[in-house]
């Protein structure tokens, strides 16, 4: 696959993210932390924004212009180091001019523009909800090419993971399968040096294991495919493709 491919698919899948994502603004005065908490058990997560459409659209779901600031998503966590709630970077930031200080911890939005501010200040907020595919868990034990013909027929395809709230899913089913990893949706270029999911979407959201996914493959004997591991802390492996695993697909 080209490199220009790779880029058109991951455009197209982002456009198709934006569509299914739904901001709502809720009156009632929260701690980040207790709105994150909020945001996850009656949605999907607090705000998140993605590109200028997203931040258009969250910017209309306040009503009340003359409120001072409500939280988003968006919070620090090392030196300069801004992530959402849901474990993506931030590629798209909309700081006030002088913004961010640098003492604050957590992000509120006041007319378009973003602050930090104390995540114990208690403050209206805004959820998202995101379209996010069901998973499939198949005990049947295929190779990752198999496996990936298998969900296409039956399904969509074998499971991407874009963020931590997937990633909580994909948790919930592997505890029950039988062999000690289950393949992903997830597959590596050896001639760019990149993994990247079945629908065309680089791996912005990662949880690899150590040791796994950030270093060169070598492929000269087999391609690589990416499981996740069905103990421990369940996190992403890289396998040759011809290993027989449980494996999820996604479906609508």
């Amino acid at each position: 696959m080209s490199m220009f491919s790779v880029l058109s698919f991951t455009a197209l899948c982002s456009v198709s993210e934006c569509v299914q994502r739904q901001y709502h603004f809720i009156n009632e005065r929260k701690t980040w932390t207790e709105a994150q908490r909020y945001c996850r058990e009656k949605y999907t997560d607090l705000a998140t924004v993605d590109h200028m459409t997203d931040m258009n659209e969250l910017n209309k779901s306040v009503n009340d212009r003359s409120l001072q600031y409500v939280w988003i998503g968006l919070q620090k966590t090392g030196r300069d180091e801004w992530q959402w709630s849901s474990g993506e970077p931030a590629l798209y930031l909309n700081w006030a001019t002088g913004e961010p200080e640098g003492r604050d911890y957590c992000a509120g939005m006041r007319n378009g523009q973003w602050n930090d501010l104390p995540c114990s200040d208690t403050r209206y907020f805004i959820c998202k909800n995101m379209f996010v595919p069901h998973v499939v868990f198949d005990q049947e034990n295929l190779t990752w090419s198999e496996a990936m013909r298998y969900c296409r027929q039956s399904h969509v395809d074998l499971v991407s993971v874009h963020s931590e709230e997937m990633q909580r899913r994909v948790m919930n089913v592997v505890k029950r399968a039988s062999t000690a990893a289950v393949w992903l949706g997830l597959h590596n270029y050896c001639s760019m040096n990149m993994w990247l999911w079945l629908s065309g979407e680089m791996v912005c959201y990662q949880n690899w294991a150590p040791g796994n996914g950030t270093t060169r493959e070598n492929c000269s004997l087999e391609k690589r495919k990416g499981a996740v591991q069905s103990g421990g802390d369940q996190r992403w492996i890289s396998l040759p493709e011809s290993h027989k695993l449980n494996f999820i697909c996604s479906r609508y």
